[in-house]
């Protein structure tokens, strides 16, 4: 027995005499389906009937659920997918040699009911499954198309999905079945409500409507489209919910009267409603009882188009309804095919009968024979089953407006092309494990779910069919307008529509000039919780209130408003923004500093490029070449850090501007330390008995110790950065006129810190090159160290005094030329002298004059 059946059949597995090694059906699913045998069967569950509510006392055994009536467009989805499969097995290019057979069940909108066809569809009917030793064989179906509801599909994809069914809804569009993980082989051929909403949000933008009241059905549909509303807004602030509110499942009177009590007291003149047909008549009876008017709606996909909200009694307030729907396309040779069915004469009128019969006797309101007791006593018909479709004024014939057909029949085209790639797979050259294919003989369900996540094709009406990561389909809506025309009849019409674009994000397409206005002055309404604020006035928020919703304060003469980034003109009569003030590039300041900046980090390129082409020679080899070098680079980089206090303070600028400072410096002044104890350990090399204090400074030792003084400072900027971090602050302290941006350190600890090691590392290189200041004349490495850090401290000790005193930019400018002086003081006397010996005295670079012996003067 293969893993497949054994996952699903509600079985008993038995070891005896009468049944050796074979499981056995506990029960059947007595359900309404359509069949049609074929190599390789699709299932389909769609509502045709609807439901009745069954006892659940749990005191005598369950009956089977019944349904009742006959939902028309339920039996049109059906067929369509009858269709699809048709058209395809008379292709030739399409699954050639193969033919496609199906085995639809209705589900009745019920999610017991929609369970037991899921099983049924997956596990089969069979009474009784004996194993064999091969353990092989196909499932009973390969694919579903289905399930309509979001509830439904969320219950059955939790099962399926963890055998890897692949299952393509039509209508399902919870944002919550994108969820890869929870719903890996979950696939639908119709835009998430997360786009949906996205798309109602740009058609409340485009109309300026940032007032408006939210209503959801009591489901899984209703509630994420709610969450994702409220997370949206608040993200893009393109408007408020005046309300939110949560329409009862049943037909609760008094919760209705409470919620359009809402309605009518709020100042909102936009209700945004995701709610199914059948139940938002309901509303509607409500809405009609309290005459509630001059409210304009607008409509999730799952009502946009109902023609039984369509009525005399309900257009006078739902006239001008803006919808988002489904995208409509064309299916050639559909209504053929819809005239063609014909009902089984054969088959009774009992509960199980075929769902075109059940179509036909609510259709032609006749009964086949034998005909209920009563029936032909009260008048009533027998069908015969000759009775002519065409003659039927009914919507099954309808094709001007297929939506949700079109998405029916996108999701059969997306199984059958993954089926047909999957058996153009060439053998040796497959995505499975040992290079292999998938064959119908031994096909697995998550061996197709790899091809419909690849699957890429073209409709006859143009639209490309494809998912992304999550199981969705390329998004695209259309956007009607309910029209109610003079002689008192309705029309839908397409006034738009909202796309994804790769560059532009949600794109909306508005046909204004189209669109109907239910309301007197024939234009769109104004729906906002406060007009904007006059001349003279600025806003104010009012407490405990969406951020919609404010005040309008008017200005006061030289007194700061409320809202801290205006101010009032002298005149009184309008409130101006502050006048703004950093270090800016713009400003003379900035320029000089920034060309400084510039200047300096050209000029170590220079000296370093001069280093680098003499390195050979006698004085850059005496100085530690490889240090002069770091130290070269090391200066480069403190003249750019620089240029990060210049321009608008940011969050990250803020961040990196004081630890790109501290770790450059740090870098700069550990290799003069290094260098330092370099001529101090040749210093002493060169007396008697002090040859041995060389070795301590190899060239491994002088990089590590680099690295390592550096690496303490590091810790120290991520240690302030992770605790207290600098920040973008705009200070109003200063001027009342005037808005200063500048960077609140954060730490005054870790800024301290962080001076107070360059600090040290600085004292300890002037201490230790003072100490060695007596080495011979021409080896006057030390003193030029000793010079360098003297001016390095002067420059940082004038430093801290003046920057706790400057206002403002000023302070950014203040450690702009702090940082520029102390790296030209120690770029010109370090690498001066040198330079001048490399390129105007070239007999001083000689060996002879570098160890104090002929020297040329």
């Amino acid at each position: 027995m293969n893993s497949w059946y054994s996952s699903f059949k509600s079985l008993d597995c038995v070891s005896s005499p009468q049944f050796s090694f074979s499981c056995q059906l506990q029960g059947q699913f007595h359900l309404n389906e359509m069949h049609k045998t074929g190599d390789v069967v699709l299932g389909g569950l769609f509502q045709v009937h609807f439901s009745s509510v069954s006892d659940l006392s749990f005191t005598s055994q369950p009956q089977q659920p019944t349904c009742h009536g006959v939902y028309v467009l339920g039996f049109k989805l059906a067929q369509t997918m009858a269709f699809a499969i048709d058209e395809i097995n008379r292709n030739t290019n399409l699954l050639p040699n193969v033919t496609l057979g199906y085995t639809l069940y209705d589900n009745c909108l019920e999610l017991g009911i929609g369970f037991r066809g899921a099983l049924s569809l997956a596990s089969g009917q069979e009474d009784q499954i004996v194993v064999d030793d091969t353990c092989v064989g196909n499932p009973p179906v390969v694919g579903i198309v289905g399930d309509s509801s979001s509830t439904n599909s969320i219950a059955i994809s939790n099962v399926l999905g963890l055998y890897r069914v692949p299952m393509v809804s039509y209508f399902a569009t919870c944002s919550c079945l994108s969820d890869r993980q929870k719903y890996p082989s979950f696939f639908r051929t119709i835009p998430s409500d997360a786009f949906q909403v996205r798309a109602m949000i740009q058609i409340l933008k485009h109309f300026g409507w940032t007032w408006a009241g939210l209503l959801v059905i009591d489901d899984d549909y209703g509630l994420h489209a709610a969450r994702s509303f409220q997370s949206e807004l608040s993200v893009s602030g393109e408007g408020c919910l005046a309300y939110t509110e949560v329409l009862p499942w049943d037909k609760d009177t008094d919760e209705l009267r409470r919620i359009v009590d809402v309605m009518k007291k709020s100042t909102a003149r936009v209700v945004i409603v995701f709610e199914i047909p059948s139940r938002m008549i309901s509303l509607m009876e409500e809405v009609v009882r309290q005459n509630v008017t001059g409210l304009q709606w607008i409509a999730s996909e799952a009502w946009a188009e109902s023609a039984v909200l369509q009525t005399p009694h309900f257009m006078p307030y739902l006239g001008g309804t803006l919808g988002i729907t489904i995208r409509r396309g064309e299916i050639p040779g559909l209504r053929e095919f819809l005239l063609q069915i014909r009902p089984d004469l054969h088959h009774n009128s009992s509960y199980g009968n075929s769902m075109v019969n059940q179509f036909w006797e609510f259709t032609f309101q006749c009964r086949f024979a034998p005909a209920p007791a009563g029936w032909l006593e009260g008048g009533g018909a027998i069908c015969t089953g000759q009775e002519d479709l065409g003659n039927v004024d009914t919507e099954y014939l309808d094709i001007s407006n297929l939506r949700p057909e079109y998405n029916v029949y996108k999701a059969v085209y997306a199984l059958a092309h993954s089926l047909d790639d999957m058996l153009r797979c060439k053998p040796g050259r497959g995505p499975f494990s040992g290079d292999s294919c998938a064959t119908l003989q031994s096909l697995e369900p998550w061996q197709l779910v790899y091809y419909m996540e690849k699957v890429n094709f073209t409709t006859p009406s143009g639209d490309q069919v494809s998912f992304d990561e999550n199981g969705d389909v390329v998004p695209i809506y259309d956007v009607i307008n309910w029209l109610w025309l003079p002689d008192g009849s309705t029309k839908v019409q397409n006034v738009g529509e909202v796309k994804r674009s790769a560059f532009k994000g949600e794109e909306l397409i508005l046909d204004e000039g189209k669109i109907f206005w239910n309301f007197e002055s024939k234009k769109p309404p104004r729906s906002v919780c406060s007009e904007s604020c006059p001349p003279g006035t600025h806003m104010v928020r009012r407490k405990r209130e969406p951020e919609c919703c404010f005040d309008c304060i008017p200005c006061s003469e030289g007194k700061i408003t409320n809202k801290k980034d205006f101010w009032s003109n002298p005149q009184r009569d309008y409130c101006v923004p502050k006048k703004t003030e950093f270090l800016s590039y713009h400003d003379p300041l900035g320029i000089c500093l920034t060309a400084t900046s510039l200047l300096g980090t050209f000029i170590c390129a220079v000296v370093l490029g001069i280093f680098i082409y003499h390195r050979t020679t006698p004085i850059v080899r005496a100085n530690n070449s490889e240090l002069s070098f770091q130290l070269l680079l090391s200066l480069k980089l403190c003249f750019l850090c620089s240029l990060l206090f210049i321009g608008r303070p940011r969050m990250w600028t803020c961040q990196l501007r004081h630890a790109a400072f501290g770790i450059s410096f740090v870098l700069c002044v550990s290799c003069i330390l290094v260098k330092t104890m370099v001529v101090l350990a040749v210093f002493k090399a060169s007396k008697p008995g002090g040859g041995t204090s060389l070795k301590w400074f190899g060239a491994m030792q002088q990089r590590g110790t680099v690295l390592f003084l550096t690496s303490i400072q590091a810790a120290i900027c991520t240690t302030w950065l992770v605790s207290s971090s600098p920040t973008p602050h705009k200070n109003t302290q200063y001027h009342n006129d005037k808005i200063v941006y500048e960077c609140a350190v954060g730490s005054t600890v870790g800024f301290a810190v962080l001076l107070g090691y360059i600090g040290v590392l600085a004292f300890l290189s002037c201490l230790i090159a003072f100490l060695v200041r007596n080495l011979p004349d021409s080896f006057n490495e030390a003193k030029l160290i000793t010079f360098s850090m003297l001016i390095f401290c002067a420059v940082w000790v004038a430093f801290v005094p003046a920057y706790i005193s400057s206002p403002g930019n000023l302070a950014d400018a203040v450690e702009v030329f702090a940082i520029l002086a102390s790296s030209f003081g120690l770029l010109i006397t370090l690498f001066g002298p040198k330079c001048y010996i490399i390129l105007l005295r070239p007999e001083m670079n000689t060996k002879k004059a570098v160890m104090g012996r002929g020297i040329v003067s």
